[in-house]
């Protein structure tokens, strides 16, 4: 098993990262709370969206939702979620783990079938992200536009969704060297339409064999296909916009991170957003008594398997290194397990 190294720089440089952690001006800092009035407009714009969701399931049930549509959606759900969390995420942007060369491909195809974007693209974004996170040159801070209720507001909206629309581009070459670099990485890149089409059409292919029927096909479309990737879509997009609003933060970043324990599992572990910034680098976020991490867990898997090693398993150590002291953040001092078990 491999661990971290002990010291408070990172030793394994990820491409567009300082070396360095850059100055972070006052007002930035992990350790300050949301106003009451900032988590009250933060509520309705959680609760609302996803009520609506919630809702569609009974109302749709027996008339346009079965075990099919329900068993294929959460397939592909958890497939493409792992994809994101697993390839994209912790082996592509921040170098968690080594993996096998087959399964490096086999993650770099399931994060594109999650529709969110090239992964050249997404990873240098989300090397950006880390770079500047909740600072000047952040490509979605919530915190953008200032701390009043609007602009927090406006804020949301735009760490949510509003910046994938932004004109200005994430220079791939600058952030993302190494995967340009990596011919047939580069080349799964390039086919993001060609995976985007698979991705759409295959909830319906296997809902119309499976119900041999043409409704098999329509209703495994409309809620493994379009139903999946909208609700994969907010549930990352979330961890930009909601996980940098409000959440606890028990381990010292330079951001306002912070864990969101109720989107644990929709999120496969991401949204233990705080120990993330903390040590990006770490292969599991979710490290305190409790904090269900199921990316985690798939990395262990491929590692008891021979199919990864280096993995960067954080140490008792390191975590008490990057824990906040007590009495700098309401809640005190939270409890550790061990996070390699």
């Amino acid at each position: 098993m491999t661990t971290m190294p002990s010291t408070e720089t990172d030793l394994r440089r990820i491409p567009g990262q300082s070396a360095t952690p850059d100055p972070v001006p006052d007002g930035t800092r992990g350790g300050e709370t949301a106003s009451l009035l900032q988590r009250i407009a933060i509520g309705v714009f959680i609760v609302v969206p996803f009520a609506a969701l919630v809702a569609a399931v009974p109302l749709a049930w027996g008339r346009g939702i079965g075990w099919h549509d329900v068993v294929i959606a959460t397939v592909m759900y958890f497939l493409t979620c792992h994809g994101i969390t697993v390839g994209y995420h912790r082996l592509f942007t921040h170098s968690s783990f080594r993996p096998k060369r087959p399964l490096r491909l086999a993650l770099a195809v399931a994060g594109s079938l999650a529709v969110e974007g090239p992964i050249v693209r997404w990873v240098a974004d989300h090397r950006k992200h880390h770079k500047f996170s909740d600072r000047e040159g952040d490509p979605h801070s919530p915190w953008r536009y200032g701390e009043t209720v609007p602009a927090l507001l406006r804020g949301l909206w735009w760490a949510h969704m509003g910046w994938l629309f932004d004109e200005e581009q994430t220079p791939q070459q600058q952030y993302a060297p190494d995967l340009v670099k990596d011919r047939a990485i580069h080349w799964i890149s390039r086919q993001f339409f060609l995976f985007t089409l698979v991705s759409v059409l295959l909830p319906p292919l296997v809902g119309g064999l499976w119900s041999w029927s043409w409704q098999g096909a329509v209703t495994a479309f409309f809620w493994g296909s379009l139903v999946r990737i909208a609700l994969l879509h907010h549930v990352t997009w979330s961890i930009n916009s909601i996980c940098h609003a409000v959440g606890s933060r028990p381990f010292r970043s330079r951001d306002r991170s912070g864990n969101v324990w109720w989107l644990a599992i929709l999120s496969c572990g991401e949204s233990w957003h705080n120990l993330h910034h903390a040590d990006p680098t770490s292969a599991r976020h979710g490290v305190l008594r409790g904090q269900l991490d199921s990316s985690a867990r798939l990395i262990r898997w491929f590692e008891q398997l021979g199919w990864a090693t280096d993995v960067r398993w954080p140490s008792a150590d390191r975590l008490e290194m990057k824990r906040r002291r007590p009495g700098t953040e309401p809640g005190g001092k939270a409890e550790v397990t061990a996070a390699a078990s």
